[in-house]
């Protein structure tokens, strides 16, 4: 591969003497290609080292900085199911809010409200969830317990019995599974 360039002792155009921008960039390419011509060059030499063809900057990266994090505009990140459920929260909240203000309106404008009725009124929903709340933990415990006991079997027998308590070793190899059980003697 040659490549040539115009010569270096020649004139240009501008102000003869004074090397130019142009003329620098040339002498620098002139060079590049005369290393890299001497380095393709096949050599039967064995002390001659092919030149290097890579590098590697070991140099440590710069540090980022040390400010520290912005909260970010908008909801937190969280997954997919915690979202939703934020979702029903917000979207629940509203008709609260319109049934509380209408209820405290009606209140309000009746002018004779009992206390003792309204506090009623609010602990009558907590009355009544709070005991079958606890008899639903109870039957949900009992029904793990059941479950989680093992089963007691009675066998009657008539006769000789004899029990076999053999272990079964079992090797499945190869690519097309072939399974041996093996009975030990």
């Amino acid at each position: 591969m040659t490549v040539r360039l115009p010569d270096p002792q020649q004139p240009t155009a501008t102000t003869a003497g004074q090397p130019t921008a142009d003329d620098a960039r040339q002498a620098a390419a002139r060079e590049f290609l005369a290393d890299l011509e001497s380095a393709m060059q096949p050599t039967t030499d064995p002390d001659r080292v092919p030149a290097a063809t890579s590098f590697r900057d070991h140099s440590p990266l710069p540090a980022v900085g040390t400010t520290p994090p912005v909260p970010q505009p908008g909801r937190p990140p969280m997954s997919q199911r915690a979202a939703d459920i934020s979702g029903v929260m917000v979207a629940s909240s509203v008709p609260t809010f319109a049934i509380g203000t209408a209820a405290t309106g009606v209140l309000w404008a009746s002018g004779h409200a009992d206390p003792a009725v309204i506090g009623m009124i609010c602990a009558a929903p907590a009355a009544v969830a709070v005991p079958i709340f606890a008899l639903a933990r109870v039957l949900r415990r009992a029904k793990e317990t059941v479950e989680a006991a093992p089963p007691v079997h009675h066998h009657h027998y008539n006769g000789p019995v004899h029990q076999d308590h053999r272990s079964i070793n079992t090797q499945t190899r190869g690519v097309w599974a072939k399974t041996s059980n093996e009975l030990p003697r």
